[in-house]
């Protein structure tokens, strides 16, 4: 009867102590700022890879307006270094700290009436910030979605899946080779993010101000508030004006090649940054060769130049309903 007495005591004893206070919650592994051989190494997502479940020491983010790649959707995170934040620096890019990672996976649903059905993950493009400079690199998936291996080469990937209005559709999906990466991501001789500015991530995602949720979770400073921050439009509102939509379509699928250092700064007068002024823009003086450019796809002349293999059917609608206003 003693031990029995003993063996309760101790029972309660360790239950007591066991309570919600007393217990360490368990965190997921650090992100790995390098480029490691399989995209598991990087601990940027938990539980099965397939999945894309967003390790807790990252965070989502969203674009305003996207940027189009032959019809592919995206996730696209930030992993920032523990203690650190995004620093202010105008309504363009923050500036990341060392050690900062970014990530984009592009992936197809497999038939877009029924999520369910699941979808098809193609790669996800990295730059990871190293010693003040950012680097590139490339993970491709497995068939079996279980894995992404590093390919600093490209691809083509053969790719099909059944739209919202039940089509099916193929295309031969481009992976870019790390060249191509830098083709676009750089301005001048230095590799760059194009998509986080803060102008196109000030929107309002699941009824909150994207910035705001920043500024209040503490991964961004130097701002109060997404007021203090321009904003680019969703060039798919068509509440918005015909000129900001075809603007903003601009800035984000050709702006970062077409600006002062970027890859056709030399080859081009267009410069298509929303920003800049219609005049200063040239868009008028070259409209006729935009639309001929968009408008079909052919290697090696249809713009955009690299990223895509067919021809966008709504964005030209939209650019073209622009240009014929001109």
């Amino acid at each position: 009867m003693k031990k029995i007495t003993l063996l309760i005591a101790t029972l309660f004893v360790a239950f007591s102590c066991n309570n919600d206070d007393d217990i360490t919650p368990v965190q997921d592994p650090l992100v790995v700022a390098e480029f490691m051989p399989n995209l598991s190494e990087l601990n940027l997502f938990i539980g099965n890879l397939g999945d894309l479940n967003i390790s807790s020491r990252a965070f989502k983010y969203e674009l305003n307006s996207q940027l189009f790649t032959d019809y592919a959707h995206k996730q696209r995170l930030i992993a920032l270094p523990e203690n650190t934040t995004m620093q202010y620096d105008g309504d363009g890019l923050p500036i990341f700290p060392d050690n900062t990672v970014i990530a984009k996976t592009f992936y197809y649903n497999n038939d877009e009436r029924d999520l369910t059905l699941g979808k098809t993950i193609i790669e996800t493009r990295v730059l990871i910030k190293i010693n003040g400079e950012w680097q590139t690199g490339d993970y491709k998936w497995n068939e079996d979605q279980t894995e992404a291996v590093l390919d600093l080469n490209g691809s083509t990937v053969p790719v099909t899946w059944i739209d919202a209005d039940g089509e099916s559709n193929s295309v031969n999906y481009e992976i870019p080779s790390n060249t191509d990466c830098f083709t676009c991501h750089h301005t001048f001789d230095n590799a760059t993010p194009i998509g986080p500015k803060l102008r196109n991530m000030n929107f309002q995602v699941n009824g909150l101000n994207q910035l705001d949720e920043f500024v209040n979770s503490g991964h961004l400073i130097g701002v109060s508030g997404s007021s203090e921050v321009s904003s680019v439009v969703n060039w798919e509102n068509s509440s918005e004006s015909l000129e900001d939509r075809a603007r903003s379509y601009f800035d984000i699928n050709c702006a970062h090649c077409h600006i002062e250092g970027g890859d056709c700064e030399t080859l081009s007068t267009l410069r298509l940054a929303f920003e800049s002024s219609l005049e200063d823009s040239q868009i008028v003086q070259r409209k006729f060769s935009i639309s001929l450019r968009i408008s079909e796809y052919n290697e090696g002349f249809s713009m955009p130049f690299i990223g895509t293999t067919t021809v966008h059917t709504e964005g030209v609608e939209l650019l073209q309903a622009y240009l014929d206003t001109l």
